[in-house]
């Protein structure tokens, strides 16, 4: 796959070559191969600029757009002849193009640098990627969405510290990873909205004395406008450090979810069977069905983590304006970028393989006084001040307790018993169904507003 080379782009200035340690430890083609359609599409942008301006001739332009598309081809074929003593993607190409037209390929890099040829393939690079990652997670929305609509009824336990806390939905809890996930497209939106603006034209770090049209090259590449200054231009990775937060934020929601999922597939709760196809066994125990694919999630979590914090760190104490540092900010946002996307696209496909045991999740949610809370609003609507009326439902769960019973399972004379404001209507709020269905508003966990949820929720996927 990589070929050998000969000397760098800058050897004039030396009389000694590079020493053969360090051309290993600064070459960064094994992550840069990834940017190359992306350096192309700048390049043939930029050659197009040049002839508009008369830098290039047409003849010059042609050839150009002919050897580009000649090594489009090599490398989609898998035949380019890569060389890792090149450093990079763009001398690589720029290297291969020379050899295929000339001179003209050596007239290409008229009125730029590596540093702003270098940041613009970096923001094309990661403003595809966001995109893609973006459609990732509207597919994934829909999919819960869909698996919320068939459990907007479907009674189970709501925690708190992992406590019986109040019955909901299965519908409705999975609403609340739909919103977590409209955040992270509004995240990935964002982050892509500030890095478009094109550094191209800021040259090493001072601009150029050629006659650039910067704004040409903008439409070209689609971006909305150009960068403003000229350092900040090559030097600026915020962009990188946006993505890898984003990406971070995804897979922590994907994590909590995966944790969720490994608790609930656990025969002592089984709440859920995750299908066969996104589970692994053992080697030793025959009957074991894994939840490999929400572990290995949680763990790749932590990676993607660890990438923002690199990222961070390559930036914190760089001065203006370009430093070999930056080329480290590429490790963790390809990683991550590959690492969120592959991510997001699995679990599209593994939600729906969900089978959901409604009867194991209801027995849950009628244990642990679940309408305790019913009870007291029950007492505050009959004129007892809340204070009061949770000191009341205090003492019936411990009398409760003692007797082994549920709240539901209470006569309405042992209920009276606590407060003699009770009348036999109480029986319809301290049911699963009548706790739900009481909470019929704007978030709320009744199936009428779930079922609204999932309808605004679908309206926002088409507005992002």
């Amino acid at each position: 796959m990589f070929a050998e080379a000969k000397t760098e782009a800058w050897s004039g200035r030396f009389a000694a070559p590079m020493d053969e340690l360090l051309t290993d430890y600064q070459q960064c083609l094994d992550i840069d191969i990834r940017l190359a359609s992306v350096d192309i599409a700048g390049s043939l942008a930029h050659a197009e600029m040049l002839a508009s301006i008369g830098v290039l001739s047409g003849q010059d332009l042609a050839d150009i757009q002919r050897g580009m598309a000649q090594i489009r081809q090599e490398i989609e074929e898998r035949v380019f002849p890569w060389a890792k003593d090149r450093e990079d993607v763009h001398m690589n190409i720029e290297h291969r193009l020379t050899q295929l037209i000339g001179d003209a390929g050596k007239r290409l890099h008229t009125a730029r640098s590596r540093n702003d040829q270098v940041a613009t393939d970096l923001r094309l690079y990661t403003r595809q990627e966001l995109d893609a990652l973006g459609d990732e997670l509207k597919a994934l929305v829909s999919v819960a969405l869909d698996l919320a609509r068939t459990h907007a009824a479907t009674l189970m336990p709501g925690c708190t510290h992992l406590q019986i806390a109040q019955p909901v939905t299965f519908g409705h809890h999975l609403m609340a990873y739909v919103e977590m996930f409209l955040r992270d497209i509004q995240r990935v939106r964002q982050a892509r909205e500030r890095l478009n603006e094109l550094p191209l034209g800021a040259a090493a770090l001072a601009g150029t004395s050629f006659p650039i049209d910067r704004h040409f090259v903008a439409g070209r590449l689609g971006f909305a406008g150009v960068c403003q200054n000229s350092l900040d231009a090559v030097s600026d990775r915020d962009f990188v450090i946006d993505a890898c937060s984003a990406g971070a934020q995804i897979m922590m929601h994907l994590s909590r979810l995966s944790e969720e999922l490994v608790f609930w597939s656990n025969p002592l709760v089984g709440f859920i069977e995750i299908g066969d196809r996104f589970c692994t066994g053992s080697s030793i125990m025959p009957q074991k069905k894994n939840p490999d694919i929400p572990e290995l999630a949680r763990g790749k979590a932590g990676r993607v983590f660890g990438n923002l914090a690199s990222a961070l760190a390559v930036m914190k104490s760089q001065p203006l304006a370009y430093n070999k540092d930056n080329q480290e900010s590429k490790q963790p946002l390809v990683d991550t970028l590959a690492t969120v996307r592959s991510s997001v696209r699995v679990f599209s496909r593994l939600l729906p393989s969900l089978s959901v045991n409604q009867a194991r999740m209801r027995a849950a949610a009628s244990a642990g006084f679940s309408t305790a809370t019913d009870l007291a609003d029950y007492l505050v609507r009959r004129g007892l001040p809340f204070r009061e009326a949770h000191e009341v439902v205090a003492l019936t769960v411990r009398r409760c307790i003692e007797s082994g019973k549920d709240l539901s399972q209470l006569t309405l004379e042992e209920l009276r018993q606590f407060s003699p404001v009770i009348e036999a209507d109480v029986f319809q709020s301290v049911t699963l169904e009548g706790s739900v269905l009481a909470r019929n508003h704007v978030g709320g966990t009744a199936p009428a507003a779930v079922t609204s949820a999932i309808e605004s929720a679908r309206k926002r996927i088409e507005a992002a």
